[in-house]
């Protein structure tokens, strides 16, 4: 006899694969939002014919235990899920359990040879020490009908088939509960889930240059710079438009070496303020607030000011330098010394941006680090949650894996939004390792095909890790569909970052439709980024050229239907028009506070300079509604309502109502 090695096997008796939701690699927790319904699911199957079941297996924060049923998705799909609302913060963990379901499979085969007269006796008398193995000896109140249905399969003087039939009764089933008759138990290994505060998830972000709200023209022409107080007078508009975020660029001291002039130019003249991300001068670096803003009180007041309407402020954090930034003369060392001694620029070849100089991770590392983290924690000391960290990608993806990680120890509500217009990869890395949520492609996909299937992306194949926030321009970025496309392309682009992604943000003037680019580029002319800006919003209100109550529509939405402020709920619809965009949003009323089922249908006509006929054709199992069933529509936007089934019959004006955000009116009483 040959003597052989015994070889451990990775597999379970009962194979669970492609546990989700978890990272695709490495060693961090996937994420999850208080309130988010997390979509929990794993493939597994077995050799043969006898049937199987699965559960699982939650461990809250506080290490309050539960399990619920999973349940295949379609017969022989061997695809098992469960939804599960999740509304505690902090570590969940989590693991999937298979069995062979011995009862069912019993069930089964019982049914169907009884019915042809085939090894009935054998199979009661299986059926009777399947319920000797539930019982265990016991006789309670729970257990009284188990035994009855036992006494039942064992008495040879009743048909085998009526035998059989008692123990199909639902009463039986919910007797067994968890004594159910299993075997062959397989476990999945254990994973965590991050479920981070709810405005990591869900929230509208507005951002504004503090120093252009309220600045003025002085009798000379010059501008006067201004400041938080002057700033603190539009917050009540911004909270009365449903903006729960206010992002404010750079509000430090400004390099006044190389400073950049307007539209980016070398050229500056008396008065030109520069750049906010070219941080540092004479007084002070990233622990300081420009001198033209105000004093750290005015800051503090701007701060209370906020959340009293219920607004956080978001602080850039941008790690980078002036030339004049006092690190330069007291740590040399964290910046790049060319071979002729000069300190490196900041460049993307050919562009080279002489007023930044950008800094090295890789010198001293441990100093770095500790002096971010220092900032870091300065500004939460005064009142900051909220960090939008400026160009992530050019820094080591270690470092923020470091950083956050670090940071969220110690405060786990602070959160980090990346700004990492990059590859994929990248911004996939900077997501995985710790960032809340990061900015997007978005702004580029504008045809009915590449939205869909960006949608579907975020909705489902990234988002156990990657949270979109939809920003529909930057002072960077003014696309050509908003270059050209006048006020519809402005209606459609707020409409679909808004119902797209739970959470979107727009930067100021987007509501007075600026779209004049400097030539040759993406972006605004005469860009906030190096120049004042004096706007009158309310001037813009009373001539009909704001479409802030649009925003503000679009806003109440969110907060008014519960599907819309889930991630990974999204189904791309289908419409018979190339420029039709459809998509749905689904919470089952199991999910929802007042346990009604909230769907929003979302109708886009993505040429803004067009008016659109179609047809849209729905899958209507997404709505728990069966084929062929009526259902009344409304438009949350324009009050229109409808009655609708399978197939429908659009018109998407771009001139007039460019988008339908379509609410399904279920009648009273029903679950779905």
């Amino acid at each position: 006899m040959t003597t052989r090695a015994t070889t451990t096997t990775a597999i379970g008796r009962i194979p669970i694969r492609n546990v989700q939701p978890v990272q695709p690699e490495g060693p961090w927790p996937a994420k999850a939002f208080v309130g988010e319904v997390v979509p929990f699911s794993a493939t597994i199957f077995r050799e043969g014919h006898d049937l199987i079941g699965a559960q699982l297996e939650l461990i809250d924060p506080n290490g309050v235990k539960s399990a619920l049923d999973l349940v295949e998705t379609a017969q022989g799909s061997d695809l098992w899920r469960a939804e599960v609302r999740l509304d505690i913060q902090g570590t969940w963990k989590f693991r999937v359990r298979a069995f062979a379901d011995d009862w069912a499979t019993w069930l089964h085969a019982a049914e169907v040879k009884t019915a042809a007269g085939v090894d009935s006796e054998v199979m009661c008398q299986l059926g009777v020490e399947l319920l000797d193995r539930a019982l265990g000896g016991r006789t309670t109140k729970k257990t009284t009908l188990l035994a009855e249905t036992r006494a039942l399969l064992a008495d040879t003087t009743i048909p085998a088939t009526e035998r059989v039939h008692s123990a199909h009764a639902a009463a039986v089933a919910e007797a067994l509960g968890t004594k159910r008759p299993v075997s062959l138990v397989t476990m999945s290994a254990q994973h965590q889930l991050r479920v981070e505060r709810r405005l990591a998830g869900f929230g509208a972000w507005y951002e504004f240059f503090p120093r252009s709200e309220g600045a003025t023209v002085a009798a000379d022409g010059t501008i006067i710079s201004g400041n938080f107080r002057t700033a603190t007078a539009r917050l009540a508009d911004i909270a009365a438009s449903g903006f729960d975020v206010l992002y404010l660029p750079p509000i430090h001291p400004i390099g006044e070496v190389n400073r950049k002039g307007p539209n980016n130019t070398l050229v500056t003249k008396p008065g030109d303020p520069g750049s906010p991300w070219a941080i540092g001068s004479k007084h002070g670096g990233h622990e300081a607030i420009h001198p033209d803003l105000g004093s750290l009180q005015d800051f503090a007041a701007f701060v209370d000011a906020a959340r009293g309407l219920g607004i956080e402020i978001a602080l850039d954090l941008a790690l980078q330098c002036a030339p004049d930034h006092p690190w330069v003369t007291s740590n040399p060392e964290w910046f790049t010394t060319l071979p002729d001694g000069s300190i490196a620029y900041a460049e993307n070849p050919p562009k080279k941006y002489q007023d930044i100089y950008p800094l090295n991770f890789d010198n001293d590392p441990q100093g770095l680090r500790a002096a971010v983290l220092d900032i870091v924690e300065l500004w939460i000391s005064r009142g900051i949650t909220v960090f939008r960290v400026d160009n992530p990608h050019t820094k080591p993806v270690d470092f923020w894996e470091w950083l956050i990680g670090t940071v969220n120890a110690a405060h786990p509500d602070v959160i980090f939004l990346a700004e990492a217009f990059t590859r994929p990869p990248m911004m996939h890395a900077l997501a995985a390792v710790g960032f809340q949520q990061s900015y997007t492609y978005f702004t580029w996909r504008n045809k009915k095909w590449e939205l869909g299937e960006y949608l579907h992306e975020l909705s489902h194949d990234t988002s156990a890790f990657f949270r979109p926030n939809f920003f529909v321009n930057t002072p960077d970025i003014l696309t050509e569909y908003l270059q050209f496309g006048g006020v519809p392309a402005y209606k459609i682009r707020a409409a679909l970052a808004a119902t797209g992604s739970p959470t979107w943000g727009m930067y100021t003037g987007y509501e007075l439709i600026e779209n004049i680019a400097r030539p040759g580029s993406e972006e605004n002319i005469d860009n906030e980024k190096y120049e004042y800006k004096i706007r009158d919003f309310d001037e813009a209100l009373a001539n009909g050229t704001s479409i802030a109550p649009y925003i503000a529509q679009l806003n109440q939405i969110r907060r008014e239907n519960p599907a819309l402020q889930q991630l990974r709920n999204v189904s791309v619809q289908w419409s018979d028009d190339d420029a039709i965009l459809v998509f749905s949003k689904f919470i089952s009323g199991r999910h929802t506070d007042d346990g009604r089922p909230n769907a929003i249908i979302v109708v886009a006509n993505t040429d803004p300079h067009s008016a659109r006929e179609t047809t849209i054709h729905l899958d209507m199992s997404f709505f728990g509604l069966t084929n062929g069933t009526e259902f009344d529509v409304a438009d949350l936007l324009s009050g229109d309502q409808w009655t609708w089934s399978n197939d429908n019959f659009v018109r998407v004006d771009s001139f007039t109502h460019p988008v339908h955000i379509l609410q399904v009116r279920y009648p009273e009483g029903h679950t779905a």
